[in-house]
């Protein structure tokens, strides 16, 4: 089990240093810079001057190394468009979009797996067939689309729910939740479909095992069998597929935080990107990067813990 944990930490390691050289040399040569966002008339001079003040004016290989050593103290630089600690800026969003996905998370592993239960118990009948197209449908329908036409019906028509923001400050724990209605249901969209038809693949599989057929055999009741029997083993690929569903939620919080005007990472970066605030980026990058690295290392634990043979081939 140690030399799983090694051998995990060293990949994390070395897969957060790829991520932060790609990451920084991308921004660092890409046309444009700071200096261009400013006024039309201003001078060479001036546009110089900022750039020596943002120490943008020094090569590229000296500026990571630069970045890389401050990074490693826990210090990713100044926001090149507020003058504020990045670090502070990402602070200020974190809460939010742990917030949201930790919800969608929830509630997709919740409905996914009773979805996928249902579909792989009566498959090939109607419930079946309406959750997988319902399962089709929200994979393949644009998300800001979606995000769009449901503020447009629950907002502007019936008035229902807020179209935008979080809740104030002494709202109560009811508006908090209609507040988070609406965008947690657009996330899960993009998640939710992928546990569902892991959990009904799996069930399948599961259920024609003669394990299952000895169990039915005996006269164990239909719900010990499926939630006992069956569901604990058909489990073992679910608990996998969620490592990968983490980015999915932190990339598709990007454009949900932006149509509903949630203030988390995925409007900051919009907001660093369109400012071209190098330093943002790169903060907002490196710790997304860990969230997803930290998030993988724990779905491997678990599965190493539900399934030795894993553990045993790392």
């Amino acid at each position: 089990m140690l030399h799983f944990v090694i051998n995990r930490l060293w990949q994390s390691i070395i897969l957060v240093f790829i991520v932060t050289v790609i990451t920084f040399f991308l921004i660092n040569l890409a046309p444009g810079g700071p200096s261009s966002l400013m006024r039309m008339d201003a001078s060479e001079e001036e546009r110089q001057a900022l750039m020596t003040r943002m120490g943008l004016d020094k090569p590229i290989l000296v500026r990571y190394g630069i970045w890389i050593a401050d990074a490693l103290q826990g210090d990713l630089g100044m926001s090149l468009s507020s003058g504020q600690p990045v670090v502070q800026r990402i602070a200020e969003r974190f809460p939010h979009t742990l917030t949201l996905a930790s919800i969608t998370l929830v509630v997709s592993v919740i409905l996914g797996i009773i979805l996928g239960i249902i579909a792989a118990v009566r498959r090939n009948k109607l419930s079946d067939y309406t959750v997988n197209f319902f399962s089709v449908i929200g994979l393949s329908v644009p998300s800001f689309w979606l995000a769009i036409m449901l503020i447009l019906l629950f907002s502007v028509t019936l008035q229902w729910l807020p179209s935008s923001g979080v809740v104030p400050e002494d709202g109560t724990l009811a508006d908090q939740f209609r507040y988070l209605i609406m965008p947690v249901i657009i996330l899960a969209t993009s998640t939710l479909p992928t546990i569902v038809r892991f959990t009904r693949s799996s069930m399948l599989e599961v259920i024609t095992q003669n394990y299952i057929r000895t169990a039915r055999a005996k006269g164990a009741k239909e719900f010990i069998v499926i939630y006992w029997h069956a569901l604990r083993n058909a489990l073992i690929p679910v608990v996998s597929i969620i490592g990968v569903l983490i980015p999915r939620l932190l990339g598709g919080a990007v454009i949900v935080e932006s149509v509903f005007g949630w203030p988390g990472m995925g409007r900051l970066i919009v907001e660093a990107a369109q400012g071209r605030d190098y330093n943002l980026v790169m903060g907002v990058t490196v710790i997304v990067t860990i969230i997803v690295i930290l998030s993988n290392f724990i779905v491997d634990l678990i599965y190493s813990k539900i399934d030795p043979r894993v553990r045993n081939v790392a």
